[in-house]
């Protein structure tokens, strides 16, 4: 049976993308899709839903996982987990992960994070402070190890070579980690900061610059740092409604900060462009792998 321009279009995404697909020797007969049939194979599932039209455009860089992989379900395993932490460029451009992070000793491994193993991503780092890098079972996307291979540094673009320790940054932090009071404080000596260019790194742009309303555009992420009400509001508060916006500040704890991880932590691999997709194929992979449980068999 002669297939579509559309089908035609659609396989051909799929091949390139890195899939392939074993149901392109089927043959379109009258009952293949009986309604006496208990149930569709997943390939026999996939030639339904191009018939039915139920395939996504392609869109997002991980277009191909979201319909392939993760609306099917399909059981993401250890082994795949492994030859990503292993492979470069493998999240994007940049050494494989195990380079830096192979053992629990943190004299030889940073964080005495070893992502060489099964166990060790799940424990996580070793080193003080001891922490886990997400909860198997639960959306990642907030979690230390997905949000490091997803979120830039701030200001955009700023290198891993420069400081995160400056006076500037141990301001915000602190503030922060004191309850993120509207006082006298931080209108003198934390609020100017977000409103001076270099504040943050060298040759970088005042926070302001791109984040000055809770109005899109001009503001990205509808996110104010011009006022405390504004920091405190957070984020997408229209998009969202007021009630469900982002929070960027948490009081008392600069960990969770959005600001914070936002100021202190390098997108990996170090080193990585911030003009390089945030939603890699492979990162949604790993997510999808810690959501199903992470399981190492």
């Amino acid at each position: 049976m002669q297939l579509s321009h559309s089908t035609k279009l659609r396989l051909t995404q799929i091949v390139k993308a890195g899939c392939v697909v074993a149901v392109l020797g089927f043959t379109f007969a009258g009952n293949a899709f009986a309604d006496d049939k208990p149930s569709l194979t997943l390939g026999e599932q996939y030639i339904q839903d191009l018939k039915d039209g139920k395939i996504a455009a392609a869109g997002d860089d991980d277009h191909v996982v979201k319909e392939l992989i993760i609306k099917r379900r399909i059981p993401i395993t250890y082994k795949y987990i492994s030859t990503l932490m292993s492979t470069p460029n493998a999240f994007g451009p940049g050494v494989a992960c195990t380079t830096c992070h192979n053992s629990q000793d943190a004299s030889k491994s940073y964080r005495g994070l070893d992502l060489s193993t099964c166990k060790g991503i799940i424990e996580g780092s070793t080193e003080k402070p001891k922490r886990a890098l997400f909860v198997p079972g639960k959306d990642p996307k907030r979690d230390i190890l997905v949000r490091r291979l997803r979120n830039n540094r701030m200001p955009l673009g700023q290198g891993f070579e420069n400081s995160t320790y400056t006076p500037n940054h141990m301001l915000v932090k602190q503030w922060i980690d004191d309850g993120a009071k509207n006082d006298e404080h931080f209108t003198k000596n934390v609020l100017p900061l977000f409103s001076t260019a270099n504040a943050f790194g060298p040759e970088t742009p005042a926070c302001t610059a791109c984040h000055m309303s809770n109005q899109e555009p001009p503001s990205f992420h509808e996110l104010n740092l011009t006022t405390h009400a504004g920091i405190l509001l957070g984020a997408d508060s229209i998009a969202k409604g007021v009630d469900k916006a982002t929070k960027v500040i948490i009081p008392g704890n600069s960990s969770l900060s959005f600001v914070w991880q936002h100021l202190s932590e390098d997108r990996m691999p170090p080193g990585i462009s911030p003009s390089e997709p945030r939603d890699h194929p492979n990162t949604t992979i790993l997510a999808t792998w810690i959501k199903q449980g992470a399981k190492c068999d």
